[in-house]
């Protein structure tokens, strides 16, 4: 996640100095952000990780270390302006990622491998600065929902079959920001956003005193995106 951090915060320092430098370029784009809707499409970075809460079980000193690798994000946008500063944003896309969970009170058979494919579906809300020359900094925060097409949920081996399962439907919420930069031809708009699970999305196993699941009373997503979008 740092990694994308870092990213990210040269992409402002870059952008920051370009606009602090040059006061008497062409305004690009002046009419943009005065249409009711417009679309475009983003495509981006994003590293996964889990956040996990234990519950009391037979197992002492129950823990699980998650190792995340990053994956990547693409998909299309519509814009819908509310206001000069207010617009409301649907934005549909596949998310991938892999990640490691080694569940460290297990003896044997402690590691899963799990590799998720998302739809995601957030409803978005920007709220955007005023325009400054060709570049407008803003906030995101909306909800989505989240289709997991690799969750293995209607799976009936688990865990003690080597399946680790999680449900299929969930949902997120996420908070951002980012800054609009008007180009000749299009907007650039880089944006870095958390993603954070509202339901639990472990799906246990079958045996309530599942080495794997018993020990775990809440485990959700929370991530970072890092996305690049194109209107």
């Amino acid at each position: 996640m740092k990694k994308l951090q870092f990213v990210f915060t040269g992409i402002l320092i870059l952008v920051s100095s370009i606009s602090f430098s040059q006061y008497d370029r062409v305004i690009n784009k002046p009419n943009f952000d005065k249409r009711l809707i417009h679309y475009g499409f983003y495509l981006g970075l994003n590293q996964n990780d889990f956040k996990i809460d234990y519950r009391e079980s037979n197992y002492i000193n129950s823990s699980v270390i998650v190792t995340p690798s990053s994956g990547f994000n693409i998909g299309l946008i519509a814009d819908l302006r509310l206001h000069k500063n207010v617009n409301l944003r649907f934005e549909p896309g596949l998310v991938s990622n892999s990640k490691v969970l080694a569940f460290t009170h297990v003896s044997s058979d402690s590691l899963r491998d799990i590799s998720s494919t998302y739809l995601h579906v957030p409803l978005v809300l920007k709220l955007s600065t005023d325009r400054m020359d060709n570049v407008r900094p803003f906030l995101l925060g909306g909800l989505s929902l989240d289709y997991n097409f690799s969750s293995n949920h209607t799976n009936t081996n688990d865990n003690s079959g080597g399946e680790f399962r999680m449900r299929a439907v969930n949902y997120m919420y996420e908070v951002g920001i980012g800054i609009d930069i008007y180009l000749s031809y299009f907007k650039l708009s880089p944006s870095i956003r958390g993603v954070f699970a509202l339901n639990n999305e472990l799906k246990y196993d079958q045996d309530t005193n599942s080495q794997w699941t018993a020990p775990i009373n809440f485990l959700g997503t929370r991530g970072i995106f890092l996305n690049f979008a194109f209107e």
